[in-house]
């Protein structure tokens, strides 16, 4: 049992694939690409990457124990999967919430998740990551990319780290898949707590849109997937996704 890995020399974008086979394959398959024409970040945003320099990929996982209130659990899975891949180098990775993937203060990886339900449980999801490996320049206006390459000075096969990444992620998802314990989901979601950037330490946050600017400190996540941060008065606030921003001043 595995991932079923498919590979393309150059597409246009392996989300916009996995969505187009979503009905026609298998749980766990992955789509993964040398070249993206158009491979997309949050909320189209687009993700720079150089020709088969990274790790871009999009899996179809078919979660329908899932209910659908609960389908954070698959953000929480996916960010895991790709911290303990990287920590399985000897890289020290915290998850920037919701699902970017950190390496000290620059960020390293970046997920995104598509969910489709049906009456109240997931039918499907697609999860797309792009991982940045052997990329030693970056052009783009991100502020803080970095790759596996910058950080060990090594270069790495592609398809090697496809199979190791798609190793984690199966040891993660199959058990949670087939026995959709509760137990399990405890694990995961503490793993994905305790590896949360700047978990409990004060730093400055910027709420959007009103502009204000405030110190405070992570103290986890809501039932919501919504991040909690207590300021330093000892307000507790829990913000939705693009409603607070991380300052390094």
């Amino acid at each position: 049992m595995g991932m079923d890995i498919i590979w393309f020399e150059s597409i246009d974008s392996t989300n916009k694939e996995a969505l187009r086979r979503i009905d026609d394959v298998n749980d766990s398959t992955v789509f993964a690409a040398e070249y993206q024409t158009a491979g997309r970040g949050q909320k189209g945003t687009s993700w720079e990457s150089a020709p088969g320099k990274n790790l871009t990929f999009s899996m179809i996982l078919k979660p329908d124990m899932v209910r659908a209130e609960n389908q954070f659990i698959i953000s929480q899975i996916a960010a895991v999967a790709v911290a303990e891949y990287l920590r399985d180098k000897s890289l020290d990775v915290t998850i920037k919430w919701p699902n970017d993937i950190y390496v000290g203060d620059k960020k390293i990886a970046g997920i995104l998740i598509e969910n489709f339900i049906e009456g109240d449980r997931l039918s499907a999801s697609i999860v797309g990551i792009g991982i940045n490996i052997n990329q030693e320049k970056f052009s783009s206006d991100a502020p803080n990319p970095v790759s596996l390459r910058q950080i060990t000075n090594r270069e790495y096969d592609l398809k090697e780290e496809m199979e190791k990444l798609a190793g984690f992620f199966y040891d993660i998802y199959y058990p949670f898949k087939t026995t959709g314990s509760g137990n399990l989901t405890e694990i995961v979601s503490n793993n994905y707590h305790n590896s949360l950037y700047r978990l409990e330490e004060f730093h400055k946050f910027q709420e959007t849109p009103s502009g204000e600017i405030f110190e405070g400190r992570i103290v986890g996540t809501d039932s919501n997937a919504c991040l909690k941060i207590e300021k330093s008065d000892g307000t507790l606030l829990s913000y939705a996704f693009k409603e607070i921003k991380y300052l390094n001043i």
